[in-house]
Protein backbone atom coordinates (compact mmCIF):
# COMPACT_ATOMS: atom_id res chain seq x y z
CA UNK A 1 0.00 0.00 0.00
CA UNK A 2 1.19 3.62 -1.03
CA UNK A 3 2.35 5.92 2.02
CA UNK A 4 -1.12 7.47 3.63
CA UNK A 5 -1.86 10.71 2.51
CA UNK A 6 -2.91 13.42 4.75
CA UNK A 7 -5.81 13.65 2.36
CA UNK A 8 -8.48 10.69 2.57
CA UNK A 9 -9.89 9.67 -0.89
CA UNK A 10 -12.60 7.27 0.54
CA UNK A 11 -15.35 5.50 -2.22
CA UNK A 12 -18.53 4.10 -0.92
CA UNK A 13 -19.50 2.91 -4.67
CA UNK A 14 -19.38 -0.51 -2.70
CA UNK A 15 -22.11 0.29 -0.17
CA UNK A 16 -23.59 3.65 -0.65
CA UNK A 17 -23.97 3.62 -4.35
CA UNK A 18 -25.47 -0.06 -4.53
CA UNK A 19 -28.52 1.56 -3.18
CA UNK A 20 -29.23 3.25 -6.32
CA UNK A 21 -32.46 2.22 -7.83
CA UNK A 22 -32.33 -0.64 -10.18
CA UNK A 23 -28.20 -1.43 -9.28
CA UNK A 24 -28.07 -5.65 -7.93
CA UNK A 25 -24.29 -5.74 -7.74
CA UNK A 26 -23.06 -9.51 -6.90
CA UNK A 27 -20.46 -10.59 -4.24
CA UNK A 28 -18.46 -11.44 -7.97
CA UNK A 29 -19.21 -7.55 -9.13
CA UNK A 30 -18.32 -5.80 -6.08
CA UNK A 31 -14.66 -7.69 -6.19
CA UNK A 32 -14.22 -6.38 -9.70
CA UNK A 33 -15.15 -3.01 -8.75
CA UNK A 34 -12.95 -3.18 -5.74
CA UNK A 35 -10.26 -4.13 -7.93
CA UNK A 36 -11.35 -0.96 -10.37
CA UNK A 37 -11.13 1.47 -7.46
CA UNK A 38 -7.73 -0.01 -6.34
CA UNK A 39 -6.53 1.43 -9.78
CA UNK A 40 -7.86 4.49 -9.95
CA UNK A 41 -6.28 5.29 -6.36
CA UNK A 42 -8.62 5.86 -3.71
CA UNK A 43 -7.24 5.58 -0.23
CA UNK A 44 -10.26 4.00 1.40
CA UNK A 45 -12.53 1.42 -0.12
CA UNK A 46 -15.87 0.80 1.83
CA UNK A 47 -17.08 -2.71 0.96
CA UNK A 48 -20.46 -2.82 2.80
CA UNK A 49 -22.40 -3.70 6.30
CA UNK A 50 -21.08 -7.09 7.68
CA UNK A 51 -23.58 -8.67 9.74
CA UNK A 52 -26.41 -6.72 8.14
CA UNK A 53 -26.20 -7.43 4.83
CA UNK A 54 -25.60 -11.82 4.19
CA UNK A 55 -23.74 -10.56 0.43
CA UNK A 56 -21.66 -8.00 2.48
CA UNK A 57 -20.25 -10.39 4.72
CA UNK A 58 -19.74 -13.11 1.64
CA UNK A 59 -17.64 -10.11 0.42
CA UNK A 60 -15.90 -9.50 3.39
CA UNK A 61 -14.36 -13.19 3.63
CA UNK A 62 -13.47 -13.47 -0.17
CA UNK A 63 -11.64 -10.11 -0.16
CA UNK A 64 -9.44 -11.15 2.66
CA UNK A 65 -8.74 -14.35 0.25
CA UNK A 66 -9.30 -12.98 -3.43
CA UNK A 67 -8.40 -9.10 -3.55
CA UNK A 68 -5.07 -7.47 -3.34
CA UNK A 69 -5.01 -3.78 -3.05
CA UNK A 70 -2.05 -1.31 -4.22
CA UNK A 71 -3.53 1.48 -3.04
CA UNK A 72 -6.07 0.92 -0.71
CA UNK A 73 -7.66 0.09 2.33
CA UNK A 74 -11.17 -2.05 2.72
CA UNK A 75 -13.31 -0.34 5.63
CA UNK A 76 -16.19 -2.17 7.21
CA UNK A 77 -19.52 -0.20 7.25
CA UNK A 78 -21.92 -0.57 10.29
CA UNK A 79 -24.01 1.83 13.19
CA UNK A 80 -23.07 2.16 17.03
CA UNK A 81 -24.52 -0.27 19.23
CA UNK A 82 -27.98 0.13 20.35
CA UNK A 83 -29.56 1.67 23.06
CA UNK A 84 -29.24 -0.17 26.09
CA UNK A 85 -26.23 -2.37 25.26
CA UNK A 86 -22.75 -2.69 25.61
CA UNK A 87 -20.63 -2.22 22.41
CA UNK A 88 -18.69 -4.78 22.80
CA UNK A 89 -22.04 -7.58 23.16
CA UNK A 90 -23.41 -5.97 20.36
CA UNK A 91 -23.56 -8.90 17.42
CA UNK A 92 -23.28 -6.29 14.63
CA UNK A 93 -20.62 -4.26 16.33
CA UNK A 94 -19.09 -7.75 16.70
CA UNK A 95 -19.30 -8.30 12.93
CA UNK A 96 -17.25 -5.63 12.19
CA UNK A 97 -14.31 -6.60 13.72
CA UNK A 98 -15.47 -10.38 12.60
CA UNK A 99 -14.58 -8.46 9.08
CA UNK A 100 -11.05 -8.01 10.12
CA UNK A 101 -10.95 -4.64 8.05
CA UNK A 102 -8.41 -2.07 9.26
CA UNK A 103 -10.68 0.52 9.38
CA UNK A 104 -14.40 0.43 10.51
CA UNK A 105 -16.92 3.48 9.63
CA UNK A 106 -19.45 4.06 12.40
CA UNK A 107 -22.68 5.88 10.95
CA UNK A 108 -24.33 8.06 14.05
CA UNK A 109 -26.93 10.48 14.61
CA UNK A 110 -25.69 13.98 14.91
CA UNK A 111 -29.62 15.83 14.65
CA UNK A 112 -31.64 15.59 17.57
CA UNK A 113 -34.68 15.40 16.03
CA UNK A 114 -33.42 11.26 15.07
CA UNK A 115 -32.26 10.73 17.81
CA UNK A 116 -35.30 11.09 19.64
CA UNK A 117 -37.94 10.30 16.64
CA UNK A 118 -36.47 7.68 14.45
CA UNK A 119 -33.92 6.23 17.74
CA UNK A 120 -36.25 6.62 20.14
CA UNK A 121 -33.69 7.21 22.63
CA UNK A 122 -32.06 10.41 24.49
CA UNK A 123 -29.47 12.81 23.79
CA UNK A 124 -27.34 11.48 26.31
CA UNK A 125 -27.99 7.60 25.49
CA UNK A 126 -27.17 8.64 21.57
CA UNK A 127 -23.62 10.37 22.71
CA UNK A 128 -22.99 7.03 25.42
CA UNK A 129 -23.46 5.02 21.96
CA UNK A 130 -21.00 6.74 20.14
CA UNK A 131 -18.20 7.11 22.75
CA UNK A 132 -18.84 3.36 23.76
CA UNK A 133 -18.57 2.07 20.27
CA UNK A 134 -15.60 4.09 18.71
CA UNK A 135 -13.85 3.36 21.94
CA UNK A 136 -14.91 -0.01 22.17
CA UNK A 137 -13.00 -0.65 18.15
CA UNK A 138 -10.00 1.55 18.53
CA UNK A 139 -9.32 -0.10 21.65
CA UNK A 140 -9.10 -3.38 19.42
CA UNK A 141 -7.18 -1.87 17.21
CA UNK A 142 -9.52 -0.35 14.53
CA UNK A 143 -8.70 2.98 12.57
CA UNK A 144 -12.71 4.24 13.00
CA UNK A 145 -14.16 6.51 10.92
CA UNK A 146 -17.51 8.07 12.54
CA UNK A 147 -19.97 9.15 9.86
CA UNK A 148 -21.98 11.98 11.25
CA UNK A 149 -25.86 11.36 9.98
CA UNK A 150 -28.12 14.26 8.91
CA UNK A 151 -24.83 16.75 10.29
CA UNK A 152 -25.85 19.90 8.33
CA UNK A 153 -30.01 19.94 8.95
CA UNK A 154 -29.09 18.85 12.68
CA UNK A 155 -26.30 21.35 13.10
CA UNK A 156 -28.51 24.14 11.62
CA UNK A 157 -31.41 22.88 13.49
CA UNK A 158 -29.39 22.21 16.87
CA UNK A 159 -25.56 23.50 16.95
CA UNK A 160 -24.61 22.83 20.03
CA UNK A 161 -25.56 19.07 19.84
CA UNK A 162 -24.52 18.34 16.74
CA UNK A 163 -21.09 19.55 17.85
CA UNK A 164 -21.43 17.39 20.90
CA UNK A 165 -21.82 14.00 18.70
CA UNK A 166 -18.52 15.27 16.81
CA UNK A 167 -16.49 15.96 19.54
CA UNK A 168 -17.56 12.72 21.24
CA UNK A 169 -16.42 10.85 18.50
CA UNK A 170 -12.85 12.49 18.70
CA UNK A 171 -12.51 12.34 22.48
CA UNK A 172 -13.27 8.73 22.21
CA UNK A 173 -10.81 8.25 19.46
CA UNK A 174 -12.24 8.26 16.17
CA UNK A 175 -9.64 9.23 13.10
CA UNK A 176 -11.95 10.94 10.93
CA UNK A 177 -15.31 12.75 11.69
CA UNK A 178 -17.45 12.97 8.36
CA UNK A 179 -20.12 15.06 8.03
CA UNK A 180 -22.91 14.35 6.20
CA UNK A 181 -25.55 16.09 4.11
CA UNK A 182 -27.90 12.97 3.90
CA UNK A 183 -31.04 14.54 2.59
CA UNK A 184 -29.03 16.58 0.05
CA UNK A 185 -30.47 19.87 0.10
CA UNK A 186 -27.01 21.91 1.34
CA UNK A 187 -25.47 24.40 -1.25
CA UNK A 188 -21.69 25.50 -0.87
CA UNK A 189 -22.36 28.64 1.21
CA UNK A 190 -23.88 26.60 3.39
CA UNK A 191 -21.73 24.05 3.90
CA UNK A 192 -18.39 26.18 3.97
CA UNK A 193 -19.90 28.17 6.98
CA UNK A 194 -20.59 25.11 9.17
CA UNK A 195 -17.51 22.93 8.17
CA UNK A 196 -15.47 26.16 9.20
CA UNK A 197 -17.28 26.85 12.17
CA UNK A 198 -17.24 23.09 12.95
CA UNK A 199 -13.40 23.34 12.71
CA UNK A 200 -13.20 26.20 15.30
CA UNK A 201 -15.15 24.78 17.52
CA UNK A 202 -14.06 20.84 17.51
CA UNK A 203 -10.53 21.83 17.21
CA UNK A 204 -6.95 19.89 18.55
CA UNK A 205 -7.34 21.70 22.17
CA UNK A 206 -11.16 20.37 22.39
CA UNK A 207 -10.63 16.56 21.64
CA UNK A 208 -7.29 16.47 23.14
CA UNK A 209 -5.08 14.73 20.72
CA UNK A 210 -1.45 14.98 19.85
CA UNK A 211 0.79 13.93 17.44
CA UNK A 212 3.77 11.92 17.60
CA UNK A 213 5.97 15.21 18.56
CA UNK A 214 3.53 15.74 21.40
CA UNK A 215 1.72 19.02 19.37
CA UNK A 216 -1.77 19.42 18.94
CA UNK A 217 -3.31 17.65 16.25
CA UNK A 218 -6.11 19.19 14.25
CA UNK A 219 -9.00 17.34 13.86
CA UNK A 220 -9.96 15.22 10.48
CA UNK A 221 -13.34 16.43 9.31
CA UNK A 222 -14.34 14.98 6.00
CA UNK A 223 -17.39 15.83 3.65
CA UNK A 224 -20.29 13.54 2.43
CA UNK A 225 -22.61 15.01 -0.27
CA UNK A 226 -25.86 13.79 -2.03
CA UNK A 227 -27.32 15.02 -4.95
CA UNK A 228 -30.65 16.30 -4.13
CA UNK A 229 -29.89 19.91 -4.77
CA UNK A 230 -27.57 19.08 -7.98
CA UNK A 231 -24.84 20.53 -5.86
CA UNK A 232 -22.93 17.29 -4.05
CA UNK A 233 -19.44 18.15 -5.89
CA UNK A 234 -19.80 21.67 -5.18
CA UNK A 235 -20.47 21.00 -1.58
CA UNK A 236 -17.77 18.02 -1.29
CA UNK A 237 -15.50 21.25 -3.11
CA UNK A 238 -16.56 23.95 -0.48
CA UNK A 239 -16.15 21.57 2.28
CA UNK A 240 -12.37 21.17 1.55
CA UNK A 241 -12.05 24.65 0.93
CA UNK A 242 -13.18 25.32 4.23
CA UNK A 243 -10.73 22.87 5.97
CA UNK A 244 -11.96 19.37 5.10
CA UNK A 245 -9.80 16.71 4.40
CA UNK A 246 -11.46 13.92 3.99
CA UNK A 247 -13.36 13.27 1.12
CA UNK A 248 -16.47 10.73 0.57
CA UNK A 249 -18.30 9.83 -2.64
CA UNK A 250 -18.85 7.08 -5.43
CA UNK A 251 -18.04 6.35 -8.96
CA UNK A 252 -20.12 8.06 -11.21
CA UNK A 253 -22.31 9.56 -8.78
CA UNK A 254 -24.40 6.45 -7.41
CA UNK A 255 -26.77 6.73 -5.00
CA UNK A 256 -29.75 6.37 -4.00
CA UNK A 257 -32.39 8.95 -5.51
CA UNK A 258 -30.43 11.30 -7.05
CA UNK A 259 -27.20 9.75 -6.03
CA UNK A 260 -23.96 10.96 -4.15
CA UNK A 261 -21.08 13.10 -5.25
CA UNK A 262 -19.35 11.88 -8.09
CA UNK A 263 -15.75 10.78 -6.65
CA UNK A 264 -13.99 11.22 -10.13
CA UNK A 265 -15.54 14.66 -10.68
CA UNK A 266 -14.45 15.83 -7.03
CA UNK A 267 -10.91 13.73 -7.28
CA UNK A 268 -10.57 15.72 -10.79
CA UNK A 269 -11.37 19.28 -9.51
CA UNK A 270 -9.31 18.97 -6.50
CA UNK A 271 -6.09 17.77 -8.46
CA UNK A 272 -6.18 19.11 -11.80
CA UNK A 273 -7.68 22.75 -10.51
CA UNK A 274 -6.40 22.81 -7.43
CA UNK A 275 -3.05 21.08 -7.32
CA UNK A 276 -3.71 18.48 -4.96
CA UNK A 277 -2.28 14.91 -4.99
CA UNK A 278 -4.70 12.57 -3.86
CA UNK A 279 -4.40 9.89 -6.16
CA UNK A 280 -1.98 8.61 -8.45
CA UNK A 281 -1.22 10.69 -11.57
CA UNK A 282 -1.40 6.93 -13.28
CA UNK A 283 -4.87 6.22 -11.97
CA UNK A 284 -6.56 9.36 -13.08
CA UNK A 285 -5.15 9.12 -16.52
CA UNK A 286 -7.33 5.88 -16.49
CA UNK A 287 -10.21 7.27 -15.16
CA UNK A 288 -12.22 7.16 -17.91
CA UNK A 289 -11.68 3.61 -18.61
CA UNK A 290 -12.18 2.63 -14.90
CA UNK A 291 -15.28 4.68 -14.49
CA UNK A 292 -16.94 3.29 -17.99
CA UNK A 293 -16.09 -0.34 -16.68
CA UNK A 294 -17.91 -0.17 -13.56
CA UNK A 295 -21.03 1.12 -15.61
CA UNK A 296 -20.60 -2.09 -17.41
CA UNK A 297 -20.24 -4.34 -14.08
CA UNK A 298 -23.24 -2.58 -12.54
CA UNK A 299 -24.82 -3.28 -15.88
CA UNK A 300 -26.19 0.57 -16.19
CA UNK A 301 -25.45 2.78 -19.07
CA UNK A 302 -22.42 5.03 -18.87
CA UNK A 303 -23.84 8.81 -18.41
CA UNK A 304 -22.74 10.77 -22.00
CA UNK A 305 -22.50 13.64 -20.59
CA UNK A 306 -21.09 12.98 -17.25
CA UNK A 307 -18.36 15.29 -16.58
CA UNK A 308 -14.62 14.40 -17.11
CA UNK A 309 -15.49 10.96 -18.47
CA UNK A 310 -18.39 10.93 -20.27
CA UNK A 311 -18.84 10.39 -24.07
CA UNK A 312 -19.91 13.97 -24.46
CA UNK A 313 -17.65 15.37 -22.46
CA UNK A 314 -15.09 17.25 -24.74
CA UNK A 315 -17.09 16.69 -27.44
CA UNK A 316 -17.65 19.55 -29.74
CA UNK A 317 -20.67 20.63 -32.46
CA UNK A 318 -20.65 24.02 -33.51
CA UNK A 319 -18.76 25.12 -36.58
CA UNK A 320 -17.74 28.05 -34.52
CA UNK A 321 -16.06 25.93 -32.03
CA UNK A 322 -14.17 23.72 -34.36
CA UNK A 323 -12.31 26.79 -36.31
CA UNK A 324 -11.00 27.90 -33.18
CA UNK A 325 -9.75 24.30 -31.61
CA UNK A 326 -8.17 23.64 -35.12
CA UNK A 327 -5.87 26.61 -33.79
CA UNK A 328 -5.76 25.65 -30.42
CA UNK A 329 -7.88 22.94 -28.47
CA UNK A 330 -7.51 24.98 -25.15
CA UNK A 331 -9.72 27.47 -26.65
CA UNK A 332 -12.77 25.56 -25.91
CA UNK A 333 -11.98 22.77 -23.51
CA UNK A 334 -11.26 23.61 -20.11
CA UNK A 335 -8.45 20.94 -20.09
CA UNK A 336 -6.45 18.04 -21.73
CA UNK A 337 -9.33 15.11 -21.85
CA UNK A 338 -5.98 13.03 -21.79
CA UNK A 339 -5.63 13.89 -18.21
CA UNK A 340 -8.30 11.89 -17.01
CA UNK A 341 -8.37 9.14 -20.07
CA UNK A 342 -10.64 10.69 -22.30
CA UNK A 343 -10.17 12.09 -26.01
CA UNK A 344 -11.85 15.27 -28.16
CA UNK A 345 -14.35 14.62 -30.32
CA UNK A 346 -16.21 16.32 -33.43
CA UNK A 347 -19.72 16.01 -34.59
CA UNK A 348 -20.67 16.76 -38.00
CA UNK A 349 -24.48 17.87 -37.90
CA UNK A 350 -25.78 20.76 -39.97
CA UNK A 351 -24.30 23.15 -37.43
CA UNK A 352 -20.76 21.73 -39.26
CA UNK A 353 -18.59 24.27 -40.76
CA UNK A 354 -15.56 23.31 -42.82
CA UNK A 355 -13.14 23.48 -39.99
CA UNK A 356 -15.18 20.68 -37.89
CA UNK A 357 -15.44 18.19 -40.95
CA UNK A 358 -11.63 18.79 -41.26
CA UNK A 359 -11.09 18.39 -37.87
CA UNK A 360 -13.63 14.74 -37.92
CA UNK A 361 -11.87 13.65 -40.74
CA UNK A 362 -8.48 14.18 -39.04
CA UNK A 363 -10.21 11.96 -35.97
CA UNK A 364 -11.03 9.79 -38.58
CA UNK A 365 -7.39 8.92 -39.95
CA UNK A 366 -8.13 11.53 -43.48
CA UNK A 367 -6.37 14.55 -43.52
CA UNK A 368 -8.24 16.93 -45.77
CA UNK A 369 -6.08 19.99 -45.14
CA UNK A 370 -5.23 20.50 -48.70
CA UNK A 371 -8.81 19.09 -50.25
CA UNK A 372 -11.07 22.24 -50.18
CA UNK A 373 -13.00 20.90 -52.52
CA UNK A 374 -14.00 17.89 -50.62
CA UNK A 375 -14.49 19.79 -47.59
CA UNK A 376 -17.58 22.26 -49.25
CA UNK A 377 -18.66 18.96 -50.76
CA UNK A 378 -18.79 17.09 -47.96
CA UNK A 379 -20.31 20.64 -45.95
CA UNK A 380 -22.92 20.92 -48.42
CA UNK A 381 -23.65 17.31 -48.45
CA UNK A 382 -24.07 17.09 -44.95
CA UNK A 383 -26.07 20.27 -44.60
CA UNK A 384 -28.29 18.54 -47.54
CA UNK A 385 -28.69 15.25 -45.62
CA UNK A 386 -29.49 16.28 -42.43
CA UNK A 387 -31.95 18.64 -43.49
CA UNK A 388 -34.09 15.33 -45.03
CA UNK A 389 -33.74 13.55 -41.19
CA UNK A 390 -30.02 12.48 -41.11
CA UNK A 391 -27.91 12.37 -38.53
CA UNK A 392 -24.11 11.91 -38.54
CA UNK A 393 -23.66 12.70 -34.44
CA UNK A 394 -24.04 9.18 -33.14
CA UNK A 395 -23.43 7.46 -36.60
CA UNK A 396 -19.40 7.90 -37.20
CA UNK A 397 -19.67 5.10 -39.89
CA UNK A 398 -22.25 6.61 -42.00
CA UNK A 399 -19.85 9.83 -42.08
CA UNK A 400 -16.86 7.93 -42.73
CA UNK A 401 -18.76 6.60 -45.77
CA UNK A 402 -19.91 9.85 -47.37
CA UNK A 403 -16.21 10.85 -46.82
CA UNK A 404 -14.97 8.00 -48.48
CA UNK A 405 -17.41 8.60 -51.32
CA UNK A 406 -16.72 11.41 -51.72
CA UNK A 407 -12.81 10.79 -51.65
CA UNK A 408 -13.76 8.28 -54.31
CA UNK A 409 -12.32 5.82 -51.83
CA UNK A 410 -15.54 3.93 -51.00
CA UNK A 411 -15.45 0.03 -52.35
CA UNK A 412 -18.07 -1.20 -54.17
CA UNK A 413 -18.89 -4.43 -52.70
CA UNK A 414 -22.28 -5.35 -53.72
CA UNK A 415 -24.85 -3.75 -55.50
CA UNK A 416 -28.35 -4.03 -54.89
CA UNK A 417 -30.83 -4.81 -57.72
CA UNK A 418 -33.94 -5.43 -55.56
CA UNK A 419 -35.72 -6.50 -52.01
CA UNK A 420 -38.70 -7.30 -50.63
CA UNK A 421 -40.52 -8.46 -47.60
CA UNK A 422 -43.22 -10.18 -46.47
CA UNK A 423 -45.23 -10.46 -43.21
CA UNK A 424 -48.26 -12.46 -42.05
CA UNK A 425 -50.26 -11.81 -39.12
CA UNK A 426 -52.13 -14.98 -37.17
CA UNK A 427 -54.33 -14.27 -34.38
CA UNK A 428 -53.53 -12.91 -30.91
CA UNK A 429 -51.36 -14.86 -29.04
CA UNK A 430 -50.26 -17.28 -31.36
CA UNK A 431 -46.54 -17.84 -32.40
CA UNK A 432 -44.98 -19.50 -35.56
CA UNK A 433 -45.00 -22.89 -33.60
CA UNK A 434 -48.68 -22.98 -33.01
CA UNK A 435 -49.57 -22.22 -37.15
CA UNK A 436 -46.49 -23.56 -38.42
CA UNK A 437 -45.43 -27.03 -36.56
CA UNK A 438 -42.50 -26.74 -34.27
CA UNK A 439 -40.43 -26.10 -36.86
CA UNK A 440 -41.66 -22.94 -38.13
CA UNK A 441 -39.61 -19.65 -36.10
CA UNK A 442 -40.96 -16.20 -37.84
CA UNK A 443 -43.61 -15.02 -39.72
CA UNK A 444 -41.25 -12.61 -41.64
CA UNK A 445 -39.96 -13.58 -45.00
CA UNK A 446 -37.51 -11.61 -46.90
CA UNK A 447 -36.05 -11.87 -50.72
CA UNK A 448 -33.06 -9.79 -51.88
CA UNK A 449 -31.36 -9.55 -55.41
CA UNK A 450 -28.25 -8.26 -55.33
CA UNK A 451 -24.48 -8.59 -57.76
CA UNK A 452 -21.64 -9.65 -55.83
CA UNK A 453 -18.58 -10.13 -57.93
CA UNK A 454 -20.15 -9.92 -61.57
CA UNK A 455 -22.84 -12.32 -60.25
CA UNK A 456 -26.52 -12.34 -59.53
CA UNK A 457 -27.55 -13.76 -56.08
CA UNK A 458 -30.99 -14.13 -55.08
CA UNK A 459 -31.55 -15.10 -51.59
CA UNK A 460 -34.20 -15.49 -49.12
CA UNK A 461 -34.45 -15.41 -45.21
CA UNK A 462 -36.78 -15.71 -42.69
CA UNK A 463 -36.86 -13.62 -39.24
CA UNK A 464 -39.02 -12.60 -36.32
CA UNK A 465 -39.84 -9.46 -38.24
CA UNK A 466 -38.84 -7.23 -41.66
CA UNK A 467 -35.82 -6.32 -40.62
CA UNK A 468 -34.25 -9.19 -39.02
CA UNK A 469 -35.63 -11.29 -42.35
CA UNK A 470 -33.80 -8.93 -44.25
CA UNK A 471 -30.55 -9.24 -42.56
CA UNK A 472 -30.79 -12.75 -42.52
CA UNK A 473 -31.36 -12.48 -46.45
CA UNK A 474 -28.47 -10.13 -47.17
CA UNK A 475 -25.99 -12.81 -44.98
CA UNK A 476 -27.23 -15.72 -46.81
CA UNK A 477 -26.43 -14.14 -49.97
CA UNK A 478 -23.30 -12.37 -48.85
CA UNK A 479 -21.54 -14.64 -46.34
CA UNK A 480 -19.80 -16.68 -49.14
CA UNK A 481 -18.05 -14.23 -50.91
CA UNK A 482 -17.47 -12.28 -47.92
CA UNK A 483 -16.71 -14.85 -44.70
CA UNK A 484 -16.43 -11.96 -42.40
CA UNK A 485 -19.82 -11.13 -42.29
CA UNK A 486 -20.38 -14.04 -39.84
CA UNK A 487 -18.43 -12.11 -37.27
CA UNK A 488 -21.16 -9.03 -37.63
CA UNK A 489 -23.94 -8.91 -35.13
CA UNK A 490 -26.35 -6.07 -34.58
CA UNK A 491 -26.20 -5.04 -30.97
CA UNK A 492 -28.31 -2.15 -31.12
CA UNK A 493 -31.47 -0.81 -33.38
CA UNK A 494 -33.25 2.14 -32.94
CA UNK A 495 -35.53 3.93 -34.28
CA UNK A 496 -37.44 7.40 -34.49
CA UNK A 497 -39.94 9.09 -36.54
CA UNK A 498 -39.20 12.34 -38.02
CA UNK A 499 -41.98 15.35 -38.73
CA UNK A 500 -44.87 13.43 -37.01
CA UNK A 501 -47.38 15.80 -37.94
CA UNK A 502 -47.00 14.33 -41.29
CA UNK A 503 -48.96 11.37 -39.84
CA UNK A 504 -48.28 8.39 -41.94
CA UNK A 505 -46.30 10.59 -44.64
CA UNK A 506 -43.77 11.31 -41.86
CA UNK A 507 -39.99 9.91 -42.63
CA UNK A 508 -38.05 7.45 -40.45
CA UNK A 509 -34.90 7.17 -39.34
CA UNK A 510 -33.08 4.24 -37.78
CA UNK A 511 -29.39 4.28 -35.93
CA UNK A 512 -27.52 0.76 -35.79
CA UNK A 513 -24.56 -0.51 -33.73
CA UNK A 514 -22.97 -3.10 -35.13
CA UNK A 515 -19.67 -4.68 -33.46
CA UNK A 516 -17.69 -7.96 -34.68
CA UNK A 517 -15.74 -8.75 -31.45
CA UNK A 518 -13.37 -6.37 -31.35
CA UNK A 519 -14.97 -2.77 -32.68
CA UNK A 520 -18.85 -1.99 -32.48
CA UNK A 521 -19.96 1.07 -35.44
CA UNK A 522 -23.33 2.86 -35.69
CA UNK A 523 -24.78 3.69 -39.11
CA UNK A 524 -27.69 5.80 -40.09
CA UNK A 525 -30.80 5.78 -42.28
CA UNK A 526 -33.44 7.45 -43.39
CA UNK A 527 -36.59 6.07 -45.24
CA UNK A 528 -40.83 6.77 -46.19
CA UNK A 529 -41.01 3.44 -43.56
CA UNK A 530 -38.85 1.55 -40.87
CA UNK A 531 -37.96 -1.15 -43.36
CA UNK A 532 -36.05 1.30 -45.82
CA UNK A 533 -34.54 3.30 -43.39
CA UNK A 534 -33.32 0.06 -41.66
CA UNK A 535 -31.98 -1.35 -45.10
CA UNK A 536 -30.10 2.24 -45.69
CA UNK A 537 -28.36 1.32 -42.02
CA UNK A 538 -27.61 -1.90 -41.83
CA UNK A 539 -26.21 -1.97 -45.69
CA UNK A 540 -23.99 0.38 -45.03
CA UNK A 541 -22.90 -1.35 -41.24
CA UNK A 542 -21.78 -4.26 -43.47
CA UNK A 543 -19.98 -2.29 -45.80
CA UNK A 544 -18.31 0.11 -43.27
CA UNK A 545 -17.24 -3.37 -41.22
CA UNK A 546 -15.66 -5.27 -44.17
CA UNK A 547 -13.62 -1.69 -45.16
CA UNK A 548 -12.12 -1.93 -41.45
CA UNK A 549 -11.58 -5.55 -41.61
CA UNK A 550 -9.43 -5.08 -44.98
CA UNK A 551 -11.74 -7.06 -47.14
CA UNK A 552 -11.20 -6.46 -50.58
CA UNK A 553 -14.49 -6.02 -53.16
CA UNK A 554 -14.78 -9.04 -55.30
CA UNK A 555 -14.71 -9.12 -58.90
CA UNK A 556 -15.81 -6.44 -61.65
CA UNK A 557 -18.78 -4.53 -58.94
CA UNK A 558 -15.82 -3.52 -57.40
CA UNK A 559 -15.75 -0.35 -59.55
Amino acid sequence: MRTASPFHVYDTTLRDGAQQEGMNLSVTDKLAIAAQLDEFGVGFIEGGWPGAVPKDTDFFARAAKELTLHNAVLAAFGATRRAGTRAGDDPQVRALLDAETPVVTLVAKSDVRHVERALRTTREENLAMIRDTVAFLAGEGRRVVLDAEHFFDGYRHDPAYALAAARTAFEAGAEVVCLCDTNGGMIPTWVSQIVAEVLDAVGPTAVGRAGDDGRPVGPVLGMHAHNDSGCAVANTLAAVEAGATHVQGTVNGYGERTGNADLVAVTANLQLKLGMELVPEAGLREATRIAHAISEITNLSPFARQPYVGQSAFTHKAGLHASAIRVDPDLYQHMDPKDVGNDMRMLVSDMAGRASVELKGRELGFDLSDRKDVLARVTDRVKHDEARGYTYEAADASFELVLRDELGELPRYFETQSWRTIMETVPDGHTPADVYGPEAEAFAEATVKIMVGGERIVATGEGTGPVDALDRAVRQALTSVYPDLRRFELIDFKVRILDTDQGTDARTRVLVETADGERSWSTVGVGPNVIEAAWEAVTGAYVYGLIKAGVSPAGPSAG
